[in-house]
This record gives C-alpha cells, structure tokens and sequence, in this order.
C-alpha cells in the first residue's frame, strides 16, 4: 500500500509539473505582444492609446492559460493526493 500511496503523489507531483510548463506560452506571446505593440507606436505614434488598449486586453486573456495552469498544479499538489489516497485506503479496507 506504501508503494500505491508513492505512486500517487508522484503522479500528482509530475502532473503539477506538466500542467506549469502551460506557463511558457503565455510568457512568450505577451512578449511579442509587447514588441509588436512598441514596434507600431514608434512607427505611428498617435495611435499609442489604441495599440496601448488593446495590447493590454490580449495579454489579459493570454494570460489567463497561465493562470488556469497554476489552478491545476495547486490542485494536483494540495487536493488530488488527499483525495486519491482516501480512494485508495477505502478500497483496500472494503477487500478485508
């Protein structure tokens, strides 16, 4: 039962891992976001107000995949063990 209840929270650990590599995408696409946008207020810059809006609404929503993953890493590091563990010990006491 000890290596069943390593499995789980190595799962759970790995999975966590997994679920923040989800971490790099949006750090990358609010990068270019922000060159793009500083790239066309110097080309025209009356337009600052504009680009400046809405470049701050699309690193909004790309931001939000971050913030899902780490929800789920949290959940897989802090709720899943507990609950994968009780399943588990509640099977094994129904078998005797």
């Amino acid at each position: 039962m000890e290596l069943a209840i390593g499995i789980i929270l190595g799962c759970c650990a790995l999975g966590a891992g997994i679920a923040m590599v989800a971490g790099i995408g949006p750090g990358i696409g609010e990068g270019n976001a922000v060159a793009k946008a500083c790239e066309a207020i110097g080309r025209q810059p009356e337009s600052k107000g504009a680009v400046t809006t809405t470049m701050l609404m699309g690193c909004a929503v790309a931001e939000t995949t971050g913030l899902y993953a780490l929800v789920i890493a949290i959940l897989l590091l802090f709720v899943a063990p507990k609950i994968l563990v009780n399943i588990l010990v509640d099977a094994v006491n129904a078998l005797k």
